[in-house]
Protein backbone atom coordinates (compact mmCIF):
# COMPACT_ATOMS: atom_id res chain seq x y z
CA UNK A 1 0.00 0.00 0.00
CA UNK A 2 1.16 3.49 -0.81
CA UNK A 3 2.22 5.42 2.27
CA UNK A 4 2.41 9.20 2.42
CA UNK A 5 4.53 11.34 4.71
CA UNK A 6 4.01 15.08 4.97
CA UNK A 7 6.71 17.50 6.04
CA UNK A 8 7.44 21.21 6.07
CA UNK A 9 4.93 22.44 8.60
CA UNK A 10 5.77 24.75 11.46
CA UNK A 11 5.02 27.94 13.32
CA UNK A 12 5.23 31.05 11.16
CA UNK A 13 4.05 34.64 11.19
CA UNK A 14 1.29 35.93 8.97
CA UNK A 15 2.40 37.02 5.56
CA UNK A 16 5.25 34.59 5.08
CA UNK A 17 5.49 31.57 2.79
CA UNK A 18 5.82 27.89 3.55
CA UNK A 19 6.21 24.84 1.34
CA UNK A 20 4.81 21.49 2.34
CA UNK A 21 6.06 18.23 0.88
CA UNK A 22 4.35 14.88 0.60
CA UNK A 23 6.67 11.99 -0.09
CA UNK A 24 5.19 8.67 -1.13
CA UNK A 25 6.60 5.21 -0.49
CA UNK A 26 6.21 4.35 -4.17
CA UNK A 27 5.32 5.76 -7.54
CA UNK A 28 2.60 8.42 -7.64
CA UNK A 29 2.32 8.39 -11.43
CA UNK A 30 -1.12 6.81 -11.39
CA UNK A 31 -2.53 8.92 -8.56
CA UNK A 32 -4.25 12.24 -8.40
CA UNK A 33 -2.66 14.04 -5.46
CA UNK A 34 -4.30 16.46 -3.10
CA UNK A 35 -3.98 18.50 0.06
CA UNK A 36 -6.62 18.90 2.73
CA UNK A 37 -6.68 20.88 5.95
CA UNK A 38 -8.34 20.45 9.31
CA UNK A 39 -8.54 23.67 11.25
CA UNK A 40 -9.10 23.62 15.03
CA UNK A 41 -12.70 22.75 15.79
CA UNK A 42 -13.61 22.33 12.13
CA UNK A 43 -14.09 19.50 9.69
CA UNK A 44 -11.37 18.48 7.32
CA UNK A 45 -11.68 20.26 3.98
CA UNK A 46 -9.98 19.70 0.63
CA UNK A 47 -7.81 22.62 -0.50
CA UNK A 48 -6.11 21.67 -3.73
CA UNK A 49 -5.72 18.80 -6.13
CA UNK A 50 -3.59 17.89 -9.11
CA UNK A 51 -4.48 15.21 -11.63
CA UNK A 52 -2.13 12.66 -13.14
CA UNK A 53 -1.91 14.91 -16.15
CA UNK A 54 -1.12 18.03 -14.12
CA UNK A 55 -4.54 19.69 -14.05
CA UNK A 56 -5.01 21.73 -10.89
CA UNK A 57 -7.96 22.83 -8.84
CA UNK A 58 -8.26 24.92 -5.69
CA UNK A 59 -10.85 25.88 -3.14
CA UNK A 60 -11.70 29.58 -3.27
CA UNK A 61 -10.10 30.35 0.10
CA UNK A 62 -6.60 29.45 -1.13
CA UNK A 63 -6.81 30.11 -4.86
CA UNK A 64 -4.16 32.65 -5.85
CA UNK A 65 -2.13 32.07 -2.68
CA UNK A 66 -1.44 28.33 -2.70
CA UNK A 67 0.08 26.29 -5.53
CA UNK A 68 0.02 22.52 -5.77
CA UNK A 69 2.62 20.68 -7.82
CA UNK A 70 4.06 17.23 -8.27
CA UNK A 71 7.38 15.65 -9.14
CA UNK A 72 6.69 12.10 -10.21
CA UNK A 73 10.40 11.33 -10.46
CA UNK A 74 10.73 12.06 -6.74
CA UNK A 75 7.38 10.50 -5.77
CA UNK A 76 6.57 13.81 -4.13
CA UNK A 77 3.78 16.36 -4.19
CA UNK A 78 4.09 19.90 -2.90
CA UNK A 79 1.94 22.69 -1.60
CA UNK A 80 3.49 26.14 -1.86
CA UNK A 81 1.66 28.47 0.51
CA UNK A 82 2.15 32.22 0.17
CA UNK A 83 0.72 35.15 2.12
CA UNK A 84 -0.24 32.91 5.00
CA UNK A 85 -3.04 34.03 7.28
CA UNK A 86 -3.92 33.01 10.85
CA UNK A 87 -6.98 31.25 9.46
CA UNK A 88 -4.66 28.95 7.51
CA UNK A 89 -3.72 27.32 10.81
CA UNK A 90 -4.44 23.62 10.94
CA UNK A 91 -3.19 20.14 10.21
CA UNK A 92 -2.41 19.65 6.54
CA UNK A 93 -2.92 16.23 5.02
CA UNK A 94 -1.73 14.80 1.73
CA UNK A 95 -3.94 12.46 -0.27
CA UNK A 96 -3.38 10.08 -3.17
CA UNK A 97 -6.37 8.94 -5.21
CA UNK A 98 -6.06 6.19 -7.78
CA UNK A 99 -9.66 6.70 -8.85
CA UNK A 100 -12.42 4.18 -9.35
CA UNK A 101 -13.18 2.06 -6.29
CA UNK A 102 -9.68 2.38 -4.82
CA UNK A 103 -9.39 3.80 -1.34
CA UNK A 104 -7.92 7.26 -1.07
CA UNK A 105 -4.59 7.19 0.76
CA UNK A 106 -3.97 9.72 3.52
CA UNK A 107 -0.83 10.86 5.27
CA UNK A 108 -0.69 11.53 8.99
CA UNK A 109 -0.54 15.27 8.54
CA UNK A 110 1.75 18.14 9.38
CA UNK A 111 0.86 21.03 11.66
CA UNK A 112 0.91 24.58 10.34
CA UNK A 113 0.39 27.41 12.80
CA UNK A 114 0.21 31.00 11.57
CA UNK A 115 0.49 33.68 14.22
CA UNK A 116 -0.91 37.20 13.70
Amino acid sequence: QLQLVESGGGLVQAGVSLRLSCTASGSINMYAMGWSRQAPGKQREPLASITRGGGKDYVDTVRGRFTISRDNAKNTAYLQMNSLKPEDTGVYYCTADAGGTALVRWGRGTQVTVSP
